[in-house]
């Protein structure tokens, strides 16, 4: 047994206007981020910063179509970080000796292209050119779809002691705001029956997940899940039982491994008992499959050439033949990745998703 203060540490720090009621107020919140969002690639020589007149230490960004932005707090730091800058330093010098450095800096970089997010008029990102954006209204979209919203919902708010309570700002545990998002959900009304839980007796627990995710790169998506007694009024996890995490890092192919890999445990979450999604990506990496039975698991859901295919994306990223049915989703998720129709890609990320359910 263990405590879990994840949710409490959000509870402690999020402003009145991150915290929402329901997972629709939530979804309608993000949803608008997605909507007010552009986001593209430039190349260094086009990117430059300048000093803001009459602002000593302010910057404005500037990108090839005239459009100048203003760096939020966060997308400096990782402007900085880019180039080797230390951005605590960097923000106690005067702007006009910020921007010649970074200019410089910029100029100097091997890497050539830069990624980036603004909303409005403001720099909210920068990143590499390969990060894979994972947004946030997907991610609450779907918890939407899979577990609904409301306080007849399965999965819910949790309650305060293993009791009911009205959920407000005050006591809840969604969470979102310009930089990341978390979710806390649990079932404390279909509680799972454990063996010898205490002192030879068993025991009822609840199940419960953590969802947390950014689109502006300060946090990857990371899924926990797990059992517990109760949660306390300010949102400590007492009593609980079995913690597992995954995670999925923004890199190229995070919005296609979210849609093949995490998609389908979120909705098998929905009736699973003591089953997380931790739980079958650990399964399917430990099942040892030999050349003839990758080939057998290949042929049963993809065409011949498909097969092929996936086979030697799956060489191409990880440098080694297949073993077990984790690297049949990682393969096939790398060739869905090359495929020009997205009907098409969706159709085979589904299908390797599929894999994980029947390990």
């Amino acid at each position: 047994m263990t405590t879990l203060t994840q949710a409490h540490q959000q509870w402690a720090k999020r402003p009145d206007d991150e915290r929402f009621i329901s997972l629709d107020d939530m979804a309608a919140f993000t949803r608008r981020q997605r909507i007010i969002s552009q986001m593209g690639t430039i190349a260094n020589r086009n990117l430059s910063i300048a000093p803001v007149e009459d602002d000593p230490r302010s910057i404005a960004i500037m990108m090839d179509d005239d459009r100048v932005t203003a760096p939020s707090h966060w997308a400096f730091g990782q402007l900085c970080q880019l180039v080797g800058a230390p951005a605590s330093y960097m923000r106690t010098l005067p702007s006009d000796l910020v921007s010649d450095c970074l200019n410089q800096s910029m100029a100097q970089r091997k890497v050539e292209q830069v990624g980036w997010l603004s909303r409005e008029d403001q720099l909210s990102a920068v990143t590499g050119p390969t990060y894979g954006r994972i947004w946030n209204a997907d991610v609450v979209d779907a918890l939407v779809r899979n577990f609904g919203s409301g306080p007849d919902a399965q999965f819910t708010v949790p309650g305060e002691f293993g009791k009911q309570v009205t959920i407000t700002k005050d006591n809840t545990t969604l969470f979102a705001g310009d930089r990341d998002m978390f979710v806390f959900l649990a079932d404390e009304k279909n509680r799972v029956e454990i063996p010898d839980r205490r002192n030879g007796e068993s025991g009822l627990l609840a199940r419960g997940f953590f969802v947390q995710n950014s689109e502006v790169g300060s946090s990857t998506l990371k899924i926990g899940t797990f059992l517990f007694d109760y949660v306390c009024s300010n949102r400590i996890v007492w009593g609980a039982h079995g913690y597992k995490e995954v995670s999925i890092r923004h890199s190229l192919n995070a919005p296609h491994r979210w849609a093949s890999e995490i998609m389908p445990a979120l909705e098998s979450l929905q009736t699973a008992s003591n089953h997380s999604i931790v739980d079958a990506v650990a399964n399917a990496k430990s099942i040892y499959l030999d050349e003839e039975r990758v080939d057998a698991v290949l042929i049963k859901r993809f065409t011949k050439n498909q097969a092929q295919a996936i086979k030697l994306a799956h060489n191409a990223d990880e440098g080694r033949p297949m073993r077990s049915p984790w690297d049949i989703v990682t393969g096939a998720t790398a060739y869905a990745r090359g495929l020009k129709h997205q009907d098409a890609r969706v159709a085979v990320e589904r299908i390797a998703g599929s894999i994980l359910s029947d390990v």
